[in-house]
């Protein structure tokens, strides 16, 4: 019998353009399927691990393919839909398919030839467990940090070496470098377990007699570690540590001094990070009368619209809505996707879902490790081994979340969908998860809703338009009533010599009756760092990074200026240097600064901060949430993090400390983001029992943006913003596209951006706009311009577009231009 020859498109992580044609040994031909990895050489040096995208009959027009190496997995990996979304993120956002496969993997599987393993934190030597090959690898890795696969090559002898590598990750031997940069560690309890000699009756009395003469804080670790076994005793029963000494509230050192008898055995055991240990899952609750109303209006909408957008007031109790959807849709055996902007926000709602839907929920986001991520992964694909983990029906996590391989979506929850942090910047594709969960729900024949305080103007406008189904939620839950909002003039608080520090005597007099009552606060300040600047009182000189056109912020806890930007830090000057004065003065604040000189007004304050810098470990973010919900913390100050959707009981006084950093800024979304930022900050205030009070400290208390906060008019807000686009050319009645340049050589970045702007503009005529210098125009030692494409909202969006991607193509064939970079970047925030 004839075998047949067999080609496989191969799909690499790569920003190159299309799939790479290689020939399928006929020994894997039975075994080879669209979206397994497989080990592929690509170039004479490199070897990826690829997926399958396609298999056929047709050989390559030129030249003679490559050999597939090894297939890499028993089961394919990502299935047809996933394909398909990728498939349109990637003509949408105008990407390539290898970008969107290298930020929709984790990386644990993405092993290429260039990545570096190390030994996994807890390994072991063992020889008689591993194999020649294996024992080689540990050997070698024991004597260095870290090996790259071609060096793994050299030392067992053979090429394909990704199925042995893949094999020892599992096997907890080894991994990937960047897992270990992040200093992941299992998470682990300890299990006591008695000794197998005590399931003997008479040793086991015997024991107890003894301990019962002189020992009796040890009796009752006994008595208490078989009150929870039961009778007769199970010889697999253990409990955890922390369990048995509360039970009987006795010390370790009784514990201790029973395993040095030998009575009680110690084991570590390994737990999910993703499930509390003890699920309970079925607490009930009631919905109010707006709530009942709410849900049943949803209801109605979602089986007439794809997408509802669910526009409620700040603690309007939209979750217990969303947990009634979940609940209407795990009914139908359907998968949920509950998306959130921020890491920080996860901490806080997988408790309150847990309460209901246990550990049929899973956390998917960033700050978990590669082979967390991985283990996520493999569980939604139905891949994991039985025994792990219950098949999670609900994924819980910011936008990379989407990318999971989800074989029956019923429904898509996009929390705080207006929040920018839903869109990606770079790596492309610069995708925005909200837009992009609408058209995987269209894959899926599932439902989106949408929820905010304060919807986007383009998901608002859709809404109004009739697109989206609509439902309002005016009141707060319990009848709460909204915050009090009082804004305070820093000019005149200035004038009458009022002013502490950054605080008004308005805030901070409510401050300390907040703290008097017990109550607590959260100050909002949208600057990391404590000083913004530091400058020269003689000449103004002010430090500049080196690699990027930015001034540096002074950071006081490292003593350090730092750029924002490219990450470079150099040490405080202690003279100018460019006159020599030793005159430096610090200029504006963060929250750095916020919080020390709060310290000392409110000394007995117990004060924490949350910003990107106090939240860089993983578990950062639940401490600092922990500490404040349990009232461990009196003040909270930080960042637009502080704003997203937390839900705390006991917050009084919520203030702004500078609104018009905001309302200044050069943006077309400004007033809009400014509105959402306050309106969402001081939803944080007063949200169970007692009205709130919000204070915003400006410049400008006649402001429209500031009137419609304190009025929490999102209509008027809306309706001016409306009037603004229309007249200036922006979504909602047009659609952006951002091309960036960007080259080290400004001389040749200005000649390009203009030879390029002069084509499209030949092309598109008045849509194209610039080529402009951005606010920073230099980042990491690259020049950037930046021009701007408004296509209007109709039938000719995709072939313009698509126009605009040959225009491209075609400037970079133009060999004088070949070292310019290129980032498109549709729909930009």
């Amino acid at each position: 019998m004839d075998r047949i020859t067999l080609f496989a498109e191969i799909l690499l992580p790569l920003p190159i353009p299309g799939t790479f044609t290689y020939r399928v040994p006929f020994a894997l031909n039975d075994i080879i399927k669209r979206g397994q990895r497989v080990s592929v050489q690509f170039g004479p040096r490199h070897v990826y691990a690829g997926l399958v995208a396609d298999i056929h009959e047709r050989p390559p027009q030129k030249g003679t393919p490559k050999y597939i190496l090894s297939v890499l997995d028993k089961k394919p990996l990502v299935n047809d839909l996933q394909f398909q979304f990728w498939k349109w993120i990637s003509g949408y956002y105008m990407s390539t398919l290898g970008e969107v496969m290298n930020v929709a993997m984790p990386s644990a599987f993405k092993l290429s030839s260039e990545s570096k393993i190390v030994l996994s934190p807890g390994f072991t030597p063992d020889k008689e467990t591993l194999n020649e090959s294996e024992y080689r690898i540990t050997e070698a890795l024991l004597q260095r940090k870290g090996l790259t696969i071609n060096e793994v090559t050299n030392i067992v002898g053979y090429q394909k070496v990704l199925p042995l590598l893949k094999t020892m990750i599992e096997r907890r031997l080894i991994v990937m470098e960047e897992e270990l940069k992040q200093q992941y560690k299992p998470k682990k309890t300890k299990m006591v377990r008695l000794a197998p000699d005590f399931f003997d009756e008479e040793k086991l009395q015997e024991l107890m007699d003894q301990l019962g003469k002189r020992a009796h804080k040890q009796l009752e670790l006994v008595m208490g570690f078989l009150s929870l076994c039961g009778f007769p005793l199970k010889k697999d029963f253990s409990v955890t540590k922390a369990e048995l000494l509360a039970k009987t509230k006795v010390n370790d050192a009784a514990l201790k001094t029973l395993m040095d008898k030998g009575v009680f055995l110690l084991d570590e055991k390994i737990i999910s990070r993703f499930t509390e240990e003890n699920n309970t899952s079925g607490n009930s609750f009631t919905l109010s009368a707006s709530q009942q109303e709410a849900y049943t209006s949803l209801t109605e909408q979602m089986q007439k619209n794809l997408v509802v957008l669910l526009h409620g007031v700040t603690s309007s109790g939209k979750t217990e809505l969303y947990i009634k959807l979940i609940e209407d849709t795990l009914q139908q055996g359907k998968q949920v996707l509950y998306l959130l902007p921020e890491i920080a926000l996860t901490t806080q709602i997988i408790h309150r879902l847990r309460k209901h839907f246990g550990d049929e929920i899973g956390v998917y986001h960033s700050r978990y490790n590669q082979n967390e991520r991985a283990e996520v992964w493999e569980n939604i694909a139905g891949l994991q081994q039985a025994g792990i983990h219950k098949p999670y029906r609900i994924v819980l996590g910011p936008r990379s979340a989407m990318f999971l391989p989800y074989e029956n979506l019923g429904l898509i929850i996009v929390d705080e969908e207006h929040d920018a942090s839903y869109k990606q910047f770079d790596p492309a594709p610069r995708y925005n998860a909200r837009d992009t969960a609408i058209y995987l729900a269209t894959l899926h024949n599932a439902k989106v809703v949408l929820g905010s305080a304060t919807p986007a103007i383009e998901t608002y406008f859709n809404a109004k338009n009739g697109k989206y189904g609509l439902i309002s939620l005016t009141e707060r839950f319990g009848g709460v009533k909204m915050p009090e909002i009082k804004v305070v003039s820093i000019k005149e608080e200035k004038r009458r010599r009022l002013l502490k520090s950054h605080f008004t005597s308005v805030l901070l007099e409510h401050i300390k009756q907040a703290l008097e009552k017990k109550q607590q606060v959260i100050l909002f300040q949208n600057r990391r760092g404590f000083s913004l600047r530091i400058e020269c009182e003689q000449c103004n000189w002010i430090p500049q990074c080196k690699n990027c056109d930015v001034t540096m912020t002074y950071h006081k806890k490292q003593e350090l200026m730092k750029c924002h930007y490219c990450g470079y830090s150099r040490p405080v000057p202690e003279v100018c240097e460019k006159c020599g004065s030793p005159h430096l003065v610090m200029q504006g604040f963060g929250t750095e600064k916020v919080e020390e000189e709060l310290s000392i007004i409110l000394p007995d304050a117990r004060i924490e901060r949350m910003d990107l810098d106090t939240t860089r470990s993983k578990n950062a973010f639940q401490r600092i949430i922990y500490n404040f919900e349990n009232r461990k913390t009196d003040i909270l100050t930080g960042t637009q993090m502080v704003t997203k959707g937390l839900d705390f009981d006991n917050v009084q006084v919520v203030g702004i400390l500078s609104a018009d950093n905001m309302l200044s800024f050069p943006d077309f979304r400004a007033s809009e983001r400014s509105f959402q930022m306050m309106e969402q900050v001081s939803g944080r205030a007063g949200r169970k029992k007692y009205q709130g009070t919000v204070i915003i400290q400006t410049w400008q208390p006649g402001h429209s943006v500031i009137r419609d906060v304190v009025n929490h008019d999102f209509e008027s807000m809306y309706a001016r913003e409306l009037t603004e686009r229309k007249r200036f050319k922006y979504p909602p009645y047009y659609r952006l596209v951002m091309i960036k340049l960007k080259h080290k050589k400004p001389e040749l970045l200005n000649e390009a951006a203009a030879v390029l702007a002069r084509d499209l503009r030949a092309h598109f005529g008045n849509l194209i706009y610039g080529p402009e210098y951005p606010m920073v125009s230099r980042i990491k030692n690259l020049f950037i311009k930046q021009i701007l494409f408004k296509i209007p909202r109709n039938k000719q969006q995709a072939e313009k577009k698509q126009q605009l991607k040959q225009r491209l193509n075609n400037f970079k064939m133009l060999s004088k231009y070949k070292s310019v970079r290129i980032n498109v970047d549709v729909d930009p925030q």
